[in-house]
């Protein structure tokens, strides 16, 4: 699995998160809707990686999924880009 945050995006969640350096934000999975696997969804958060299955660097913000929640992409890319329509970063699965 490949992650990748555009630039703007990751600017966006630095200043939405109040970043001021480098951090480590982590996409997790849990309870919700909206994802692609029905009744779970993508939550954000600061965390300090144990085993990391995918990550990308981005605005000094190093970006990551753990190993425990591969199995919600189920063999899909995610890629977070800016809607500049809603003015907020917008999560795309690719096979």
């Amino acid at each position: 699995m490949n992650l990748h945050i555009s630039e703007n995006a990751a600017k966006w969640y630095k200043q939405e998160l109040d970043i001021e350096t480098s951090a480590n934000v982590r996409f997790f999975v849990r309870y919700g809707f909206g994802g692609i696997v029905p009744g779970f969804s993508l939550g954000v958060g600061f965390d300090e990686p144990v085993t990391i299955h995918a990550s990308h660097e981005s605005a000094g913000i190093t970006f990551y999924i753990e190993e425990k929640d591969a199995w919600y992409f189920d063999g899909n890319d995610l890629s977070v880009q800016m809607n500049n329509k809603l003015n907020e970063p917008e999560f795309k699965y690719k096979p």
